[in-house]
């Protein structure tokens, strides 16, 4: 079962800002998220290091925080990345009925996909699922885990 981290990094970029007194270079501060499969927080810091490194130069990671998702679904398609509540009902030992909440991700190109394809990911559920909540995350990227080449 995968573990997921959330990992945001920091950097500079130059801007090029037009007023009365002309074309100034500004540097600007850009936040970027992204989520990794790691057992660690060491590891989830590597990989992003590795991952992110090739676009990005001089970059700082921020943060790294471990996220709660019951899975991730990837696509071909889809720019933004989704949470997804998802709630279904069980019974107990006792015969009582219990509510089971666990987020999901999903990658789609709006909100109304998003709901779509995690609609389509779990229908081959036995039990009826609800999904109550579809919002836009600020994570640009996903890197699950892959075995490396010895």
């Amino acid at each position: 079962m995968p573990t997921w981290h959330k990992g945001t990094i920091q950097y500079q970029r130059e801007e090029i800002v037009t007023d009365k007194r002309g074309d100034q270079i500004k540097l600007k501060t850009i936040t970027e998220q992204y989520l990794i499969d790691a057992v660690s927080y060491t590891e989830a810091e590597a990989r992003l290091y590795k991952e992110v490194a090739t676009n990005t130069p001089n970059f700082s990671v921020k943060n790294i925080s471990p996220v709660r998702l019951a899975d991730v679904f990837c696509h071909d398609t889809g720019d933004a990345w989704f949470k997804c509540k998802v709630v279904y009902l069980t019974e107990d030992d006792r015969g009582r009925q219990r509510r089971i909440v666990n987020s999901m991700l999903v990658n789609a190109q709006n909100a109304k996909e998003a709901y779509e394809r995690i609609q389509d990911s779990l229908k081959t559920m036995l039990i009826p699922i609800e999904i109550e909540d579809v919002v836009k995350t600020k994570i640009l990227d996903v890197f699950p885990y892959r075995e490396e080449a010895a």
